[in-house]
């Protein structure tokens, strides 16, 4: 799909790979609007940009039909989604003093993750389904899960649970949405300098670039925004899961 011109919806657009995404695809020249509950951040980046920011809870049905409708008022009818908006709490299955995980920590973050992501694709699909085919495609999704769907560490047990699940769910989803030419993709980055990250001290930086084979550093937002190009321009890549992650596979801690 040609990414000129198109109007484009992120989630989590306002900080970390969902702004590097948005910057990318607004220099392309898409149309971007941002999903993001981050206000002053949102707005910000979509400024910066030229774009548009609506406050939008991805989990929340309502939250994201207004979200939608905003961003088709402003830019017209989306033809690209990019879902990054998403939570990493960590606690362990049973903690300090044998505490159980807390069952509403876990339930947030498959709500947040999964249910959240698929929330917003359905309504993006229906609404992109509606429009006429532009060389042979309605729409493209590209998701993003995470390598802890595949080397959750310790702490890791709802995150991992919650990526788990957007990867098991994009073969299925693209064979759904294949009728109405719609593509679904799926990102799982390894260890990437987002905003929570470079809080970190700069020796736990280091010591987690360390950690990845080649190239041996934290990943680049900007590399992530490259691949989903790449996937946005090639039309044969559907209903796939990509690892974008240096070769790293993550160690139980």
């Amino acid at each position: 799909m040609n990414i000129d011109g198109i109007a484009a919806i992120v989630t989590g657009g306002a900080s970390g790979l969902g702004a590097a995404t948005a910057t990318l695809l607004a220099a392309q020249g898409a149309r971007v609007t941002i999903f993001d509950l981050n206000e002053e951040a949102g707005q910000a980046t979509a400024a910066r940009l030229g774009g548009a920011f609506v406050a939008v809870n991805v989990a929340e049905e309502a939250s994201v039909a207004a979200g939608l409708d905003a961003a088709e008022t402003r830019h017209g009818v989306a033809r690209i989604l990019v879902n990054c908006a998403g939570i990493a709490p960590a606690a362990k299955t049973v903690g300090k003093g044998n505490a159980p995980h807390p069952l509403d920590t876990f339930a947030r973050t498959i709500t947040v993750n999964l249910v959240g992501t698929f929330n917003v694709i359905a309504q993006f699909a229906a609404r992109a389904a509606a429009t006429e085919a532009v060389e042979g495609e309605r729409g493209v999704i590209v998701n993003t899960a995470s390598v802890a769907a595949y080397d959750g560490q310790i702490g890791q047990a709802a995150y991992a649970a919650s990526k788990g699940g957007v990867v098991g769910m994009t073969l299925p989803i693209a064979r759904d949405l294949a009728q109405h030419q719609i593509r679904v993709m799926t990102i799982a980055p390894g260890i990437f300098l987002t905003p929570m990250v470079e809080g970190f001290p700069q020796g736990v930086q280091d010591a987690l670039g360390a950690m990845v084979p080649h190239p041996s550093r934290l990943g680049r937002p900007a590399e992530y925004a490259q691949l989903v190009e790449a996937i946005i321009r090639n039309p044969m890549l559907n209903g796939e899961v990509i690892r974008l992650d240096g070769a790293i596979r993550m160690a139980p801690r």
